[in-house]
């Protein structure tokens, strides 16, 4: 197969669209590149600034050629990627509110309807388009927008920008018409993968989406592994989601559960559960100093967080047991209906000094492997404790904060 960027001058030349109609061997060769190994194996940047410098070449006056790969994601409705020649390429993530500016636009419109659309500048049935921010001040005349529609999941689009006069001829337009179902397969690819990796992201964690993505999905199959583990918990839950409406229980949670998870992962931690008010997170061991000390940062991040925060008026405490120990790590469940979680005595041994948290009012609780293996100098032991289930008393630590 014969790509035209490594086709001779003469050969691209003689390739070029004209007026009079389309070359189409030049245009099967474009199509052919679209749907090979080689762009199934670039990024979406690649994809997009090759299938911006072919169309050039085959004589298509490409000036702007933007993708928009929307996607499921619970910040995010999808991702522009676009290109000019000679710029950088560009890369937007679009927030849900990104809606609205989209709102009244053709891109809006050709979204909805599935159908593809050509529109000019100035007035337009279908609203304005020269306000978007990837096609503001670029001299643009004419965009050809085309919806690439998948059997399921997000609708993506393609929009072909030119600033020649009388914009695209219709030989030209054909040769963009010829290459969508390619290029609608491609992305659609790059979708289906992106949508993936953010709903495991988005519900289990990145570690525990890389194992399963990895195959590791049969019931029992677990690993053992040592880990720092936090526990965080609300104080007064219960009590304050009797009284409130849901909704402001709802905000509430949400509010705090945006102080909490931020602190862990940004030193590395994964959040296994929500449970309720609270969250299990660990930070994996094998490092057992670094995972401590990762686990500790976040802990005192957490309370500097949570000291300062009030919801719709409402204050909070929380309290946070911290453990060190070895737990198993993967499938439980029934048949197709299965978990990732973490289980074992060190599991139950965090739960129970939270509990101790609890009980006592303090804001930060450790135990003794802990507060070793994460060398900490300043703690003050609070004595000998009773941790339900277990049948000698443990040692527990707090700190100065």
């Amino acid at each position: 197969m014969t790509m035209l960027l490594d086709m001779p001058e003469t050969a691209i030349l003689n390739s070029r669209v004209t007026r009079a109609g389309v070359n189409t061997a030049a245009t099967l060769s474009l199509i052919e590149w679209l749907t090979g190994d080689e762009c199934h194996a670039l990024d979406e940047p690649d994809l997009v600034s090759g299938l911006g410098r072919r169309l050039q070449a085959l004589g298509v006056p490409v000036d702007r050629l933007t993708l928009h790969l929307m996607t499921l994601h619970p910040e995010f409705i999808g991702r522009t990627i676009a290109w000019a020649p000679g710029a950088p390429i560009e890369i937007h993530d679009r927030e849900h509110g990104m809606r609205l500016a989209l709102a009244n636009t053709p891109l809006q419109k050709a979204l909805e309807t599935r159908e593809p659309l050509i529109v000019g500048p100035g007035e337009s049935p279908h609203g304005h388009w020269q306000h978007i921010d990837i096609f503001s001040g670029r001299g643009l005349v004419q965009l050809m927008i085309a919806p690439l529609c998948n059997a399921d999941g997000p609708i993506s689009c393609a929009a072909f920008g030119t600033k020649r006069p009388g914009g695209f001829t219709s030989a030209e337009q054909q040769v963009i018409e010829r290459i969508l179902p390619a290029l609608r397969n491609t992305s659609e690819l790059r979708v289906l993968r992106q949508c993936e990796l953010s709903l495991l992201d988005t519900y289990i964690g990145p570690m525990t989406a890389s194992r399963i993505l990895a195959g590791h999905i049969r019931r029992g199959e677990i690993e053992s592994m040592e880990a720092a583990l936090l526990l965080c918990d609300l104080r007064g839950f219960t009590e304050l989601s009797n009284q409130l409406p849901g909704s402001t229980v709802l905000g509430l949670l949400n509010a705090y559960f945006d102080k909490v998870v931020p602190a862990i992962t940004r030193e590395g931690g994964e959040v296994l559960k929500f449970m309720g008010d609270a969250v299990l997170a660990f930070f994996p061991g094998i490092d057992p100093l670094g995972a401590c000390q990762a686990a500790l940062v976040a802990a005192k991040a957490i309370l500097d967080e949570v000291d300062d925060f009030q919801y719709d008026g409402i204050r909070v405490k929380v309290g946070i047991a911290l453990h060190y120990g070895e737990v198993s790590y993967g499938n439980v469940g029934s048949g197709n209906r299965l978990d990732f979680t973490l289980i074992g005595p060190d599991v139950n041994v965090v739960s129970r000094i939270q509990s101790i948290c609890s009980e006592r009012g303090d804001a930060l609780l450790m135990s003794l492997s802990f507060r070793e293996k994460a060398r900490i100098g300043d703690s003050v032991p609070i004595g000998p404790q009773r941790l339900k289930g277990f049948a000698d008393a443990m040692e527990l630590f707090t700190i100065a904060h």
